[in-house]
């Protein structure tokens, strides 16, 4: 009798997953955990967390990887750490593995941890790596004990494990594409794509429209690069959460009525267009606001100029950098600022809208216009980059650039019923595309790529 074989094994960087608002890398992330180990994989994840203990107490690793208070630095310190820590990581460091156990009570915070069997720990690991590759120009080294056969990095981060493949997720090329619109450092940015390219094993990406521009900016080949896409699936708990319910959410704790509003949902900065899709809203005449919801991120000032009086920007202290805190607002029935919804929330202010307008300048792939068509509600989205590609023809598709256009697609949401039901209808017929089932198909092509066979 044959011998069973054993689970592929394949980490992924927890970069991103730390955060607790998180970013949709931390959701390409958490989602693409999930689907390997679905799939019969065993999966571990390298994390960076600078707080986590590194000594012999299998406990104390354990609770301060998850610790929510890491401890703070004078400046001066953090600059000698940073130097030593990024001259260690360029040598070569060996992470500290973390037991995962059901001692640590994860209840109430399963929205942004991985699925993982394994995880270990580098104190610093991506921010030493990346100044280190500032410094440097090398990739930093990491040694993962009993480690796996595949790195799966999630984000272009300057490090690589050693004997393992690794794999470099670039989800878009906006600080090369829009470099007015990111603060990355985009000498650094474009030195660890070119470095990715000459000595990563291969590359993923999530769109096309990314793999074309990787292609063409970057001079790869069409065999280093494949497009995985993302995958949609949301907890049949909200999903099919009684639609009395939501509504009763949607009004009790945001003042909302049932598809009286239009819906934002996303990081307020350039590339997210926020600016004109507010000038478009209000050019339109429509009678039901928009709701905007999502961290103030880079210049969201500026963004959300239109919504504050000109004297008030004048005479009161502006705040921090980019804050708004202390502006005063106009247009108080016509725009609604919700920074933050927890995610079984928004999941129902998504499926309460009237239609989710979306007119993003670049998107490596647009998950919010998937999840929307996922739920069954009407969609406004741009008509470049990667947005077709994922709406297909189950969005009204706009030129971001064009707010009379972006206007009178609203217009056309407010006054024809038939066209938001036929976009209603459309969508989660478009989603499925992006299933788990389709999404594991182009995993296990992938990985196949750098020899490694996923069971599932």
């Amino acid at each position: 009798m044959p011998a069973p074989m054993s689970k592929p094994r394949i980490a992924l960087d927890g970069y991103n997953l730390t955060l607790e608002q998180g970013t949709g890398i931390a959701t390409y992330a958490r989602n693409l955990s999930y689907q390997l180990g679905a799939m019969g994989a065993e999966v571990g994840v390298l994390y960076g967390q600078r707080a986590a203990a590194s000594g012999k107490d299998d406990l104390l690793r354990e609770v301060t990887l998850l610790d929510a208070k890491p401890r703070s630095t004078h400046p001066i310190l953090r600059a000698i750490d940073d130097f030593r820590r990024g001259i260690s990581i360029s040598l070569g460091v060996t992470a500290t593995p973390v037991p995962i156990t059901d001692r640590i009570i994860r209840r109430g915070i399963e929205s942004r941890i991985p699925y993982a069997n394994r995880a270990w720990n580098v104190p610093e690991l991506f921010r030493a790596g990346i100044l280190g590759f500032g410094r440097a120009g090398r990739f930093g080294k990491v040694t993962l004990p009993d480690g796996p056969q595949v790195m799966h990095w999630t984000y272009p981060l300057p490090l690589k494990v050693e004997g393992a493949k690794n794999i470099y997720t670039i989800h878009d090329l906006v600080p090369l594409r829009m470099p007015y619109a990111t603060l990355d450092v985009k000498r650094r940015f474009l030195g660890t794509c070119r470095e990715i390219l000459a000595s990563g094993d291969h590359i993923a990406t999530v769109s096309e429209a990314s793999k074309r521009d990787i292609i063409e900016l970057l001079g790869a080949r069409d065999d280093q690069v494949t497009c995985t896409y993302q995958a949609v699936e949301l907890p049949k708990a909200l999903t099919e959460k009684p639609e009395a319910l939501a509504r009763a959410e949607v009004k009790g704790v945001f003042g909302l009525d049932w598809q009286q509003y239009y819906f934002f949902f996303g990081a307020i900065e350039p590339k997210k267009n926020v600016s004109r899709l507010i000038e478009a809203h209000l050019a339109s005449g429509s009678p039901y606001p928009l709701v905007i919801c999502g961290r103030q991120a880079w210049q969201s000032k500026q963004e959300l100029a239109l919504l504050y009086e000109d004297d008030q920007r004048v005479m009161n202290d502006p705040g921090p950098p980019d804050g708004i805190q202390s502006l005063a607002r106009k247009l108080r029935g016509k725009v609604i600022m919700l920074e933050y919804a927890p995610f079984r929330l928004l999941v129902s202010l998504i499926r309460g809208a009237r239609a989710v307008t979306f007119p993003s300048l670049y998107e490596g792939f647009g998950l919010p216009v998937l999840e929307s068509m996922l739920l069954g509600t009407p969609v406004m989205t741009s008509n470049i980059a990667s947005l077709p590609e994922v709406a297909g023809d189950a969005a009204l598709l706009v030129d971001p650039y064009d707010t009379r256009q972006m206007a009178e697609a609203i217009q056309a949401l407010d006054s024809n019923d038939a066209l938001r039901a036929e976009l209603a209808a459309k969508g989660p017929v478009q989603a499925a595309k992006f299933d788990g089932d389709a999404y594991g198909k182009r995993l296990s092509a992938l990985y196949a790529k750098v020899g490694v066979a996923l069971p599932g």
